[in-house]
């Protein structure tokens, strides 16, 4: 699901679940070869784990708030607050074990 500034606090902050941002750009060579780990990884973790993309050229004042300086960045979102971050196209499973402690909360 694609977010942007207009519904980024409903679909992020508001979310009942922790939430996977994927900070991507159309021109991001990295942020397309990653993308087929985030999708995994939301069919994965459906019910438990919400995942949505921000394009940062779309959605600047997102990039700036959350201090986006390279892209891809994953953020993960717990009841509104940003509680980590990878930065970068990384494997499948370090992008599991950072979100695996955020489901057990859940």
């Amino acid at each position: 699901m694609e977010v942007n500034e207009s519904n980024f606090r409903e679909e992020v902050l508001n979310s009942e679940v922790p939430t996977l941002v994927d900070f991507w750009a159309e021109w991001c060579v990295p942020c397309k070869m990653i993308e087929p780990i985030i999708l995994e990884l939301e069919r994965e973790n459906a019910n438990r784990l919400k995942v949505v993309r921000v394009n940062v050229d779309e959605n600047q004042n997102l990039a700036i708030e959350y201090g986006i300086m390279s892209i891809p960045t994953i953020g993960i979102f717990v009841n509104g607050v940003m509680v980590d971050a990878i930065i970068g196209a990384v494997p499948k499973r370090v992008i599991e074990e950072k979100i695996k402690k955020y489901l057990l909360l859940n």
